[in-house]
């Protein structure tokens, strides 16, 4: 099936929903539903110039995907993970720790420090073991469950959890989880039934639209895609070399248990190297390092 919505997950089109002055209205509405400020919400946003990170030269790379910050100078980090990165929890705590060192001048109080919420939509699985598609993590006293330390937080929308259809979509959080989940195979009639009267999740399909792009930009955006599945199919080469190393490794030493047990009820190398695939010489060397 062909639509006309190209893939929200794409590091192009992410940027420009989320990223570009030109929808910040969108980024805006996003946060604020993401979050559920009906009281207090956040105004407008200011775009601040993602960190670089100069410490490994092949992690010279922008590694926050969005970040901005409100009117009282609490950042936001809005982040889209494709890849699989088994260190991610802990990536994401780093860079939400610098984002608030940053904030450190010649002349600034520890007082004037302001919040640092770090929001990530993951195209993959972060806790298996946790139900919920959307998770909120914040810092609370042990005991009393009191939220004393406020200036961290990390949200995680799970895609590969999020099962809904269209007619069954009914608060914004599942809405934009469909979004970035099953934009590119969005139907005519499935997009009405999903805007309602969301003007933004209107406009945010806008900016997908690829009649939208210039072809240099169709260029990119298939580049960034192509790189994306080269570099997961490599991850998965990866993983399937490792396991099959694994059960290699595991069928290698239920044999040398094998030949253990046998040696300890006496039988002798020669009756045991005729039940195991190994030579006489080899059964000695594992019975010398037991």
């Amino acid at each position: 099936m062909i639509t006309r919505f190209l893939n929200p997950k794409n590091d192009l089109t992410f940027k420009r929903i989320f990223g570009s002055e030109q929808n910040k209205d969108i980024l805006i509405h996003f946060l604020n539903d993401m979050f559920v400020r009906s009281t207090n919400p956040i105004e407008d946003v200011e775009f601040i110039k993602p960190i670089m990170d100069p410490e490994r030269k092949e992690l010279r790379v922008s590694i926050i995907d969005v970040l901005c910050k409100d009117l009282e100078g609490n950042k936001f980090i809005v982040e889209m993970q494709c890849a699989k990165d088994t260190g991610y929890i802990k990536r994401a705590q780093y860079y939400a720790s610098r984002v608030y060192c940053s904030q450190r001048t010649k002349d600034f109080e520890y007082k004037d420090l302001k919040s640092v919420t770090f929001l990530a939509i993951l195209d993959d699985l972060l806790f298996p073991d946790k139900k919920d598609y959307m998770s909120y993590h914040i810092m609370l006293d042990k005991n009393t469950h009191e939220h004393d330390l406020q200036d961290f937080s990390f949200s995680f929308l799970e895609l590969e959890k999020f099962n809904k259809k269209p007619h069954e979509l009914k608060t914004m959080i599942e809405k934009w989880a469909y979004f970035f989940k099953h934009a590119e195979e969005t139907t005519t009639e499935e997009l009405a039934q999903i805007i309602g009267s969301d003007s933004i999740i209107e406009k945010a399909y806008e900016a997908l639209d690829k009649f939208n792009y210039t072809f240099e930009e169709m260029e990119l955006y298939d580049n960034i895609e192509r790189s994306l599945d080269a570099y997961n199919t490599l991850l998965k080469d990866r993983e399937a070399r490792g396991e099959a190393r694994g059960e290699a490794r595991g069928k290698l030493e239920a044999k040398r248990e094998s030949v253990l047990k046998m040696y300890r009820k006496n039988l002798s190398v020669e009756v045991i190297a005729d039940f195991v695939d190994f030579s006489v010489d080899e059964i000695k060397a594992i019975i010398s390092a037991s």
